[in-house]
């Protein structure tokens, strides 16, 4: 064991010495059926071990002596025997795992919560396996258009297993690897669900259940008291409520990962991200694939040049979409060959189909913590009602990440669980009000092709600004990619660009691209939005040629707009991002 010794002065000494002595009398005078004061036990089945063979929780609970000194500060972080932890986060998703291993880098005593897989939706059935199945299906474009660049074969096949048992292993060692760190960090790990409860004196607790248990009075429960909460417990797939037979018939977005061969013909049901990822992919692989959207078309909350190019593209590679439909009514299932029929609320029939996936959005994962019974406020669809800090309606307890609904995204909840920290257990002081911007957040959606998107739509900068004071900047072209294909130009993908700017200095307040490569280029432009870049910022900077990105600092008119640089606010620290001068 590790002792962390700390210089003070011989009467601090004394003074020390003298309270651990009186702690000592008072722990024995406190009789041990004092169940209100008594720390619970950690059983080793829910503990993972330190690297060191040792637990944060063995230094919490002093759990190999019978005692209840107080533990002194040099033994590492400041948790008394009022608490197990300094931090118990529950849910080790992107969001907890990275707040919880940066509460540790300071000291803290933290633990974390998880009855399911390391990494959470992110790495086991979100960005990270759908990033994998993406690549796969870029790749079956790419080999479908080889013959344009002079390579002819009939022997390429493709073999879903094949790419479903490399992509799992993937995730599988990504799992290890954040067990890993989290043990290398010091932070101790939980198996089983956690809910919050009130103790008699108003002080909110976390029970943690084993992960296949429901019962609230099971005696394998553990109670654990933590200075600080933090529920990071993320999202799950939402299914639309209706006839049985769409959840009995149908999988949701999560499922996708277990499909264990490549549909014929499949059916998705959305209209956001998620949906046009995953009816992109199952296209380009093979699938004969069908969108149904309750309305005109997808990605409706986007700018118009994305969800206008991205309905063409769709059409273009042959997915059937299906409009205004309303939803699903219901659907019937074919004993006899494994089909199904899925009838919409329209009246519109598709029949055959091999997997129905819904995709029609996500819900907060909250229903099993009990926030209601400790007073912590929910806004609409259940999310929980935080401020610009992460602090929920109860004092001592935070919120991160999808369980917030402001941005669902892993990087945004990485970012405010790492910054909670920062404000939490940092001595640092540029950290005494730590906090994470929501403002212009770069966001990418990996349709085919690919969309990149941040700041205000065209419509949203009208709104707030008038349209007085709006100039926006479009481009539309066939990346070079399409150059040697002897084909009508007008066939050819194309690639769309804007830049929405507002004021007089001409501030880029939204940029938006979609097209080969746009995940890819939209990072450095995020920085210089954050920046308050403006079009001549943008003009200043020399093209790279050629590249599909050097469109964006070369859009007509060059050159021409106000010499105003937007360098002038600092983006660091969860600063609000800079408002352009109105006429």
């Amino acid at each position: 064991m590790t002792i962390y010794f700390t210089y003070v002065k011989p009467l601090n000494n004394i003074f020390i010495l003298i309270l651990l002595f009186l702690s000592t009398l008072l722990s024995n005078a406190s009789s041990s059926n004092d169940d209100e004061n008594k720390l619970t036990r950690i059983p080793k089945s829910q503990i993972r071990k330190h690297h060191n063979g040792l637990s944060a929780a063995a230094y919490a609970s002093i759990a190999s002596i019978d005692t209840k000194l107080v533990r002194p500060a040099f033994l590492r972080g400041t948790t008394t025997k009022q608490f197990d932890f300094d931090l118990l986060v529950i849910g080790a998703g992107s969001g907890g795992i990275a707040s919880a291993r940066r509460a540790a880098s300071y000291g803290a005593n933290v633990a974390i919560v998880e009855m399911g897989r390391l990494g959470g939706t992110c790495v086991n059935v979100g960005c990270v396996p759908k990033k994998v199945m993406f690549n796969a299906a870029t790749i079956s474009e790419m080999l479908h258009d080889m013959h344009h660049y002079g390579f002819e074969s009939d022997a390429v096949q493709f073999d879903w297993g094949y790419i479903q048992r490399s992509r799992d292993a993937y995730v599988a060692r990504l799992n290890k690897i954040y067990d890993t760190n989290l043990s290398n960090s010091g932070v101790t790990t939980l198996i089983g669900r956690a809910s919050l409860v009130k103790d008699a004196n108003g002080n909110v607790e976390v029970i943690v259940s084993p992960p296949d248990n429901d019962s609230a009075n099971n005696s394998s429960q553990q109670r654990y008291r933590a200075k600080h909460i933090l529920i990071a417990s993320g999202g799950a797939p939402m299914i639309p409520s209706g006839d049985a037979s769409v959840k009995e018939h149908s999988i949701n977005s999560d499922e996708f990962f277990e499909l264990q061969s490549l549909p014929k013909k499949a059916v998705v049901v959305g209209a956001g991200y998620i949906a046009v990822e995953l009816a992109g992919i199952l296209q380009a692989l093979g699938s004969e694939t069908s969108l149904v959207l309750r309305k005109e078309k997808a990605l409706r909350n986007f700018d118009e040049i994305l969800s206008e190019a991205l309905d063409v593209e769709m059409q273009r590679q042959g997915i059937n979409i299906f409009r205004n439909t309303m939803g699903v009514s219901r659907i019937t299932y074919d004993e006899s060959n494994g089909s199904k029929k899925i009838i919409l609320n329209n009246g519109d029939v598709i029949d055959d189909v091999d997997v129905v996936i819904m995709a029609a959005g996500r819900s907060p994962l909250v229903d099993s913590l009990g926030l209601q019974d400790v007073g912590i406020q929910q806004k609409d669809g259940g999310y929980i009602e935080v401020n610009e800090y992460s602090e929920t309606s109860v004092d001592r307890v935070y919120a991160v990440g999808d369980v917030c609904g402001n941005i669902e995204l892993t990087p945004m909840a990485i970012a405010a669980g790492r910054r909670l920290a920062d404000r939490l257990f940092s001595e640092n002081q540029d950290h005494a009000y730590a906090k994470v911007s929501y403002d212009n957040v770069p966001t990418v959606v990996f349709s085919h092709p690919p969309i990149g998107t941040i700041g205000l739509t065209e419509d949203e900068a009208i709104k707030k600004y008038g349209e007085e004071s709006i100039k926006v900047y479009r481009s539309k072209f066939s990346n070079l990619y399409y150059g040697p294909f002897q084909i009508e130009p007008s066939e050819k993908p194309k690639t769309c660009m804007k830049l929405v700017c507002a004021g007089k200095s001409e501030q880029v307040v939204g940029l938006h691209v979609i097209g080969i490569a746009a995940d890819e280029m939209l990072q450095g432009f995020g920085v210089a939005m954050k920046m308050g870049a403006t079009k001549a910022d943008f003009d200043s900077c020399i093209a790279i040629h050629p590249t599909a990105a050097e469109e964006f600092v070369t859009l007509f008119p060059w050159g021409l707009s106000s010499q105003e640089s937007g360098a002038k606010v600092s983006p660091l620290n969860g600063n609000e991002a800079p408002e352009p001068a109105l006429y």
